[in-house]
C-alpha cells in the first residue's frame, strides 16, 4: 500500500480524507457504520458557547446536484459537549477537530479556551464563514479586518493547531486566506457553503424558513476547486479542500490543485461509506501511476 499520510501543521493524518463539520454529527453517528479510526480525521459539529435551537423548519432542501441547509448551528453548547459527548468519543483513533463558532470575538474565545483544555482534541476549525446564521460568522469571514481580528484573538487563546474555515462568498478568497495566515492560522479549510435559495413554484413560497441557506454538493465543486487552487498558490500554510467531493476523482482533483487534505460532507447523506471508497481509490491511483506517497500528487497540477 502507498503512503497516504499527510501533515497539517502538527496534525499527522493517516490519510488525507476527513469528514466535514455539520455532516457527521459528533462522530458517533458515523462510527455506527464503520470504525472511524480508518479516516484521516473528523471535523465535529459546530459548537457555540451556549445552547442554540437553530432555525425554524423547514431548514433543508434538495436542489439540482446539491442541497441547501439553514440548520443555524443547532447544538447544546460547549459545556454540554465537554461533559456529555467528549468522554464518549475522546478515544477514537483519529484526530477529532472541534468546529468553533460564535456571534462575537469574545464568544469565539470562550469556546476556544475550553477546547484548549481537552487533551484529546488536537485542533480547532475556526468557523468565520457560516452563511445561515444572522450574526457572527459571515460578519467576520467576508472582510480582511474581520477575519484578522477574530483569528488574532483566538490565536492568543489557543495553543494547538488552528484551522480557519473560509467563506466563498467574498470578492477575493486569497486575500482573506493571506489575512488569517498573517494572524497565526496554521491551516485554512475551504470552501464553506455558498449562499443560495429555492422556491416552491406551486405555493410561491421559499423552501427554507430563512429564505436563503448554504448550498453544498456537486454543484459547487468547480468553483470550490478553483478557489482552493488560488489559495494554495497564495499561502504557505496547508490548505484543506472542501466542496462537492463525491468520489475518488473529485478528491484527487483537489489534491492536484494544492490541497493537502480534503473534507467529505454532502456525500455522506448519499452514502456514509464514500470516504472509505475514496481512501481506497487514492491508494489505487497511486499504485496505477507507480507513486509511493500521496504527497507526490499534492499541488501536482500540470500547467
Amino acid at each position: 500500500m502507498a503512503d497516504l499520510g499527510v501533515k497539517i501543521h502538527e496534525l499527522q493524518l493517516k490519510n488525507p480524507v476527513m469528514l466535514a463539520s455539520g455532516t457527521c454529527g459528533f462522530a458517533e453517528e458515523i462510527n455506527d457504520f464503520y470504525d472511524v479510526s480508518q479516516l484521516g480525521g473528523i471535523f465535529l459539529k459546530g459548537t457555540t458557547p451556549r445552547n442554540r435551537d437553530g432555525n425554524l423548519y423547514p431548514r433543508m432542501a434538495e436542489t439540482p446536484s446539491g442541497m441547501l441547509n439553514a440548520v443555524g448551528l443547532q447544538n447544546k453548547g460547549i459545556d454540554f459537549f465537554i461533559e456529555n459527548i467528549y468522554p464518549r468519543i475522546k478515544d477514537y483513533n483519529t484526530p477529532l477537530i472541534v468546529n468553533v463558532n460564535g456571534s462575537t470575538v469574545e464568544e469565539y474565545i470562550e469556546v476556544t479556551e475550553k477546547v484548549n483544555e481537552l487533551d484529546k482534541i488536537p485542533a480547532i476549525e475556526l468557523n468565520i464563514s457560516c452563511p445561515n446564521v444572522k450574526e457572527g460568522g459571515m460578519a467576520f469571514g467576508v472582510t480582511c479586518p474581520g477575519a484578522e481580528a477574530v483569528t488574532r484573538e483566538v490565536r492568543k487563546a489557543y495553543k494547538k493547531t488552528l484551522i480557519v474555515k473560509l467563506s466563498p462568498n467574498v470578492t477575493d478568497v486569497s486575500e482573506i486566506a493571506r489575512a488569517v495566515e498573517g494572524q497565526g492560522a496554521d491551516s485554512v479549510s475551504l470552501v464553506n457553503t455558498f449562499v443560495g435559495m429555492a422556491i416552491d413554484a406551486e405555493t410561491r413560497r421559499p423552501l427554507l424558513s430563512t429564505v436563503t441557506g448554504g448550498l453544498s454538493g456537486p454543484a459547487i465543486k468547480p468553483i470550490a476547486l478553483r478557489m482552493v487552487w488560488q489559495v494554495a498558490k497564495a499561502v504557505k500554510i496547508p490548505v484543506i479542500g472542501i466542496g462537492g467531493i463525491m468520489n475518488t476523482a473529485d478528491a484527487i482533483e483537489f489534491l492536484l490543485a494544492g490541497a493537502s487534505a480534503v473534507q467529505v460532507g454532502t456525500a455522506l447523506f448519499k452514502d456514509p461509506l464514500i470516504p472509505l471508497q475514496i481512501i481506497k481509490g487514492i491508494n489505487e491511483y497511486l499504485e496505477k501511476y507507480k507513486m509511493e506517497s500521496v504527497k507526490q500528487i499534492i499541488g501536482g497540477l500540470q500547467m
